[in-house]
C-alpha cells in the first residue's frame, strides 16, 4: 500500500474535500494550473515556524544559512523573524541587501573570498566575516594597510569530527578545504595571529562539520572540542554552524532544531564556556517547507525491468539525487490518501541517462500522462543549486499562506537564456 508519510509534508498540508492536497489553504492542482510546472511551492507558515524555533533555541544572533534557499522574499522572511543571514558569496550578500536586510545582520562566509568580496563586506558593514585561511588574513591585512578598515571576524576551525554524511557534504574532518585544523595546532596559530593583527578584531570561533547530519553526538563532540579551545581565550562568541539533517523518505528521523540546540548548549555548559553560543541552520528551516510539482509527460513500461515516469523537470531543478544519491518520495496531489502500489523510477527530461529524480518511487496505479506529480522536502538545495542544463528554464517559486499564493520568483523565459550573450 505504501501510504504517503504525511510528516514529510509542509506543516500546513491537509487533505481537501476531493482528496486533493492543500498547502497554506491552496489547492496544489490549482497552483500547477495557474503558475505552470515545474513549480516550487513553499509553506510560509512552516518557514516562519522553523525560524522562530531557531530563535527560541539559540537566541539573538542565530543565522539562516542562505545557501539552502535564497531569493529576496526568503531573505525578507528570515529577517522579519529576527534571524541574521549567513551569506557565502558576494552574490548572496547582494541578494540579501537587495531584500532590505541590513548589512549588520549578515555573516560573510566562504573558503576563498576574493579581495572584491572582502572589500564589499567591509564597505557594506557586515556583522561578522568568517575567516577561513591565512591567505584570507593576508588579504584583510592588505585592505587594512590600504584603507584603515578593521574587519570584525570569527575564525573557522576544523575540529576533526567525522560527521556521518555524504563525503561531498562532510566538512569537519581534518582533510577539508575549510578552516584552520585543530589537531595540527594550526587553529592555535590562527588565533594568535588574529589576536595580534591590527587589521581584524577577533570576536569568536566557528565550525561546521557538514550537512544532512542526523547523529546529534557529532554536534555534541564538536561543541566540546570548540569549548575547550575557546574557554581560555575569553572570546565572546562561538558558532557551531549548521548541518542538521532532515528526513526525506519514510522511516528517516532527525533531531528537531530544539533538540539539536539543547545538545550543543549542554555540551558547552559542561565545558564551562561563557561565550554566546550561535548557530546557522539552513536545511532544517527550508527543506520541509516546500514540495515540487511536475507534469507527467511520458510513462515507459519496460516489461520485467521497471516503469519510467518522465516529468518536465529533472536534474536542473533538483541535482541532489545525481550528486549525493539522495532519496525522495513521490505522490499524486489529486489523491494523497490513495494507495501507492505502483513502483516507478522518476526521471527528468534532460539528455542524460543520469537524470534521475527518484530511483524507487511509489504512486497510485492509475497514474497517467498529464497528471501532476509531487516530490516533498525539496525546499533546500533544489532551487539554489539549479541550473539551465540543456537550456531548460528555471522554475517559478510561490509562497502560500492563508489561502493565498504569491509568486516570489518568476519562471524564466527563453529570452532570459539570451540576456547575457554578447
Amino acid at each position: 500500500m505504501n501510504p504517503l508519510p504525511f510528516p514529510l509534508l509542509p506543516d500546513s498540508a491537509e487533505v481537501g474535500p476531493g482528496g486533493q492536497l492543500l498547502v497554506g489553504g491552496c489547492d496544489l492542482l490549482a497552483l500547477a494550473d495557474e503558475f505552470g510546472t515545474p513549480l516550487f511551492v513553499y509553506d510560509e507558515a512552516h518557514l516562519r515556524a522553523r525560524c522562530r524555533e531557531a530563535r527560541a533555541a539559540f537566541g539573538e544572533g542565530v543565522a539562516y544559512a542562505t545557501k539552502a534557499f535564497l531569493c529576496t522574499a526568503m531573505a525578507q522572511l528570515a529577517h522579519e523573524e529576527g534571524m541574521h543571514l549567513d551569506v557565502a558569496t558576494g552574490g548572496e550578500l547582494h541578494v540579501a541587501r537587495a531584500a532590505g536586510v541590513p548589512a549588520d545582520r549578515l555573516v560573510l562566509h566562504g573558503n576563498n573570498k576574493s579581495m572584491a568580496e572582502l572589500r564589499l563586506g567591509l564597505d557594506e558593514g557586515v556583522w561578522r566575516i568568517v575567516v577561513d585561511s591565512f591567505d584570507e588574513l593576508d588579504r584583510l591585512e592588505a585592505i587594512h594597510a590600504d584603507t584603515g578598515r578593521v574587519a570584525p571576524i570569527w575564525l573557522r576551525l576544523t575540529p576533526g569530527v567525522e560527521a556521518h554524511t555524504h563525503e561531498f557534504i562532510a566538512t569537519g574532518h581534518d582533510d577539508s578545504k575549510f578552516g584552520f585544523t585543530v589537531s595540527t595546532g594550526v587553529a592555535r596559530q590562527a588565533i594568535d595571529r588574529a589576536t595580534a593583527s591590527p587589521a581584524v578584531v577577533l570576536h569568536g570561533l566557528h565550525a561546521h562539520i557538514g550537512s544532512q547530519v542526523f547523529a546529534i553526538d557529532s554536534f555534541r563532540r564538536t561543541a566540546t572540542i570548540l569549548a575547550e579551545i575557546i574557554a581560555p581565550t575569553g572570546l565572546a562568541e562561538l558558532s557551531v554552524g549548521g548541518g542538521l539533517g532532515v528526513p526525506y523518505v519514510a522511516g528517516e528521523e532527525a533531531p528537531t532544531i530544539s533538540q539539536w540546540a539543547r545538545a550543543v548548549l549542554d555540551a558547552c555548559t559542561a565545558a564551562g564556556v561563557n561565550a554566546r553560543i550561535l548557530a546557522e541552520p539552513g536545511r532544517a528551516i527550508a527543506a520541509g517547507a516546500a514540495l515540487t510539482l511536475y507534469t507527467v509527460g511520458t510513462i515507459k513500461e519496460l516489461e520485467g525491468i521497471r516503469t519510467y515516469v518522465a516529468v518536465d523537470g529533472g536534474m536542473s531543478d533538483n541535482p541532489r539525487p545525481v550528486l549525493y544519491g539522495s532519496g525522495y518520495e513521490t505522490f499524486l496531489p489529486r489523491a494523497v490518501e490513495a494507495p501507492r502500489d505502483r513502483a516507478i523510477t522518476l526521471v527528468g527530461k534532460h539528455c542524460e541517462s543520469g537524470d534521475l529524480l527518484v530511483r524507487e518511487g511509489w504512486v497510485p496505479a492509475d497514474i497517467a500522462v498529464d497528471d501532476i506529480l509531487a516530490t516533498p522536502v525539496t525546499g533546500a538545495y533544489g532551487h539554489s543549486m539549479g541550473s539551465n542544463y540543456n537550456q531548460v528554464l528555471r522554475p517559478a517559486v510561490v509562497f502560500v499562506a492563508d489561502d493565498r499564493a504569491r509568486l516570489v520568483v518568476r519562471r524564466e523565459t527563453h529570452d532570459d537564456l539570451l540576456r547575457r550573450d554578447t
